[in-house]
């Protein structure tokens, strides 16, 4: 693996792309990027759980943990390859399939879903996050760009989005291009034009470049590089170093 871009050298590269001009618009990514996804899909996981031990029962029993649940959830993506861009539906039909297996009323699937899906949305931002937010939408028009389902009005940072778009709603999901390019046009230029910022190396990283954008790799954990050949455009190590760079100086 090619060796870490170090802080100075993101910063410094960060600066001269300011600089040239070239940044008139951000999209970003929103799960493990603003916050982290996995221990707020397992508290949302366990309220579904909590809801169906109140109105299925029978159902409940059959899944017995969050293991279980998270498990029919990746059953139903062999099951509806059709969903695969659409996380609500997968997660809603996921629901389904359980309440049907367990002899219980399929129609409980919206209201269950509907629980799980409000407790999704109870985000904690990580301690950079918002400062980021304001920064960036205080320069440039920020579109959020996300494979997932959360909805930014609904965890209350809206205000700092010129767009939000979903892989749910846009039936397409990164790294496809034509979703990086629906970004930029919701942002209202072209796609040379855009910093795409997130946590995936190829969804995130990799997508954005194939999509002719400027690609920052956000690493918190700093670990390797794992595309050998092809190397982000920048690698940095949290929102604070990136707003670093780009700030006026």
């Amino acid at each position: 693996m090619q060796p870490q871009m170090t802080t100075d050298m993101a910063v410094e590269t960060l600066r001269q792309l300011r600089r040239s001009g070239r940044i008139r618009a951000i999209s970003l990514d929103l799960d493990d990027t603003l916050w982290p996804i996995w221990p707020t899909i397992a508290k949302a996981e366990a309220v579904l759980l909590d809801w169906l031990a109140e109105h299925a029962p029978g159902t409940a029993a059959h899944l017995g943990d969050t293991a279980r649940v998270r498990a029919l959830r990746h059953e139903i993506v062999a099951l509806r390859p059709d969903l695969r861009a659409d996380l609500s539906g997968l997660r809603r039909e996921s629901i389904r399939l359980a309440l049907t297996r367990a002899g219980d009323d399929p129609a409980l699937a919206e209201p269950a879903f509907d629980e799980f899906f409000a407790a999704r949305q109870r985000v904690e931002l990580f301690d950079d996050a918002l400062p980021a937010l304001q920064f960036l939408s205080q320069r440039w028009p920020v579109v959020a760009l996300s494979n997932g389902n959360a909805n930014v009005h609904v965890v209350g940072i809206g205000q700092h989005f010129r767009a939000s778009l979903s892989a749910s709603d846009a039936g397409m999901a990164k790294p496809d291009v034509r979703f990086f390019h629906a970004a930029a046009e919701a942002a209202g230029v072209a796609p040379e034009h855009v910093l795409h910022i997130g946590d995936d190396a190829a969804l995130d990283a990799l997508g954005a470049m194939d999509a002719g954008m400027h690609a920052v790799w956000l690493n918190r954990g700093r670990v390797a590089w794992p595309h050998e050949g092809r190397e982000p455009h920048i690698t940095v190590a949290s929102l604070s170093q990136l707003c670093q760079g780009l700030a006026d100086s």
